[in-house]
């Protein structure tokens, strides 16, 4: 799935390409250096900067290459947004872990750098999502957000409704995190 992301006020835009596609493997490093890459240009802050500072592009691949390479492993169903061949953004998708009534399906998490931010790579990501978990015979979606995102109001863009609260522990610190649902994710994709 590709598309270009071209605003009218950007011309220079209209020249790049995103390619979203299913995660390889070999996409490992690439995934885990954009998970890393994205939590401090976010999460400075807010969790704690000892923990930020300690994240290990080492340990994050390994956890993506287990992920990645282990089908019963339930992290491992993503996808990712490359721009000129390097990875810029991914997401990742399944069953919901926490019971639900009505939402079946989960969005795990996704990341995008912030140099491609406002460039339409988060709805390109989140709609191969929802396509994801159609084909899983899933209709409806949440995620889980930290409360103090300052990209929060993405999932609200989307159409995505308040649902709950819990507190979650980061670092060593009690943060808030929402939930935000859609009950029917078909409005999520595109054409």
């Amino acid at each position: 799935m590709a598309g270009a992301f071209c605003r009218p006020e950007r011309i220079e835009d209209c020249r790049l390409i995103i390619n979203v596609r299913t995660a390889k493997l070999e996409d490992a490093v690439g995934v885990a250096t954009v998970h890393i890459a994205s939590w401090r240009e976010t999460y400075y802050g807010i969790v704690p900067d000892d923990f930020l500072n300690e994240l290990s592009l080492e340990r994050r691949t390994a956890q993506w290459t287990n992920s990645l390479s282990n089908l019963d492993d339930e992290y491992h169903r993503a996808f990712v947004a490359e721009l000129d061949g390097q990875i810029v953004g991914f997401a990742n998708y399944g069953f919901v872990r926490e019971s639900d009534p009505l939402h079946q399906g989960e969005l795990f998490a996704i990341y995008v750098l912030q140099s491609v931010h406002k460039r339409g790579v988060g709805g390109m990501l989140v709609s191969a999502i929802a396509q994801g978990l159609l084909d899983l015979g899933v209709s409806s979606m949440l995620v889980w957000v930290l409360r103090e995102n300052p990209a929060r109001g993405f999932y609200e863009r989307l159409g995505g409704r308040y649902l709950r609260e819990k507190m979650i522990e980061i670092g060593g610190r009690e943060l808030p995190e929402i939930a935000y649902g859609w009950q029917d994710i078909k409005i999520l994709q595109r054409g």
